[in-house]
């Protein structure tokens, strides 16, 4: 069985982690391809959203503990080698500069959690559980959600979420703004493709500049991130799509955006 499930449709492709029968636990294998398929979207141009997701009833719970290949267990190389080997998916999900949802129903713990942070949206079933379980198995967080956990929820949540490995529900975890909306598990396809078919049909230039300033706001200066702000606005005055927002504002029509 492939390991990732990859499917797409009017601009938004669906990366599906594809191990139900062990919770969408990731092997090495499917963090290979989870990789090889994040710099393939990035590298796409008529990609201009992603959804990532697992398949049945969980998102992910986090590296697959079984498999004698995988980065935790294998002895084939030393760990640090191993792990910076791994480090390689959470960089290459956070190199996308398009739009991404993490599309979460049942559990996303450790890794599968990092997965879901390094995300722009997570969007959730009622049903969801949410955990930063590596202190449960001995572990310190890994793919990057050691720096995408503090700035999602605070450094105080970040410290109680991580050293106490606890289980939170979906509605905890959109009060303290771990997520950004909770719906039906009836409804979560709906709301999901509903925001991704708006981001692909949005100006892709100016969202992808947008997403990098955000991104990278945290470590500026404010005299820097203006500069920012200034050269961002100067590539989207030369895009295709600020000149279709101009044009249909003042013929007072919706506006058709082509990603240029």
């Amino acid at each position: 069985m492939d390991s990732l499930i990859i499917e797409r449709s009017d601009g938004v492709v669906r990366v599906t982690m594809n191990a139900p029968e062990k919770k969408n636990a990731a092997s090495g294998r499917m963090f290979e391809a989870l990789r090889d398929a994040f710099v393939s979207v990035e590298r796409n141009d008529d990609d201009r959203a992603m959804i990532l997701t697992g398949a049945g009833s969980d998102f992910c719970t986090g590296a697959d503990l079984t498999d004698p290949d995988g980065e935790n267990m294998s002895l084939s190389q030393p760990g640090v080698v191993r792990m910076r080997r791994l480090n390689e998916v959470a960089l290459a999900l956070r190199a996308i500069t398009k739009p991404t949802i993490a599309r979460v129903d049942g559990l996303a713990v450790g890794a599968g959690l990092s997965l879901a942070l390094g995300c722009d949206l997570i969007v959730a079933s009622e049903r969801a559980r949410f955990s930063m379980i590596f202190a449960k198995r001995a572990l310190s967080p890994d793919l990057g959600a050691s720096w995408l956990l503090p700035r999602a929820v605070g450094m105080a949540k970040a410290k109680e979420l991580t050293l106490l490995g606890d289980i939170i529900g979906a509605e905890e975890a959109l009060s303290i703004g771990l997520i950004n909306r909770v719906t039906t598990v009836e409804g979560l396809d709906a709301m999901v493709d509903d925001l991704a078919s708006r981001l692909a049909t949005g100006p892709t230039v100016a969202l992808s500049l947008a997403k990098t300033l955000l991104d990278t706001a945290a470590g500026s200066s404010f005299t820097q991130a203006v500069e920012d702000e200034g050269r961002a606005q100067a590539v989207n005055f030369e895009t295709a799509d600020m000149r279709e927002a101009m044009t249909a504002f003042f013929e007072k029509r919706p506006t058709s955006f082509t990603g240029r």
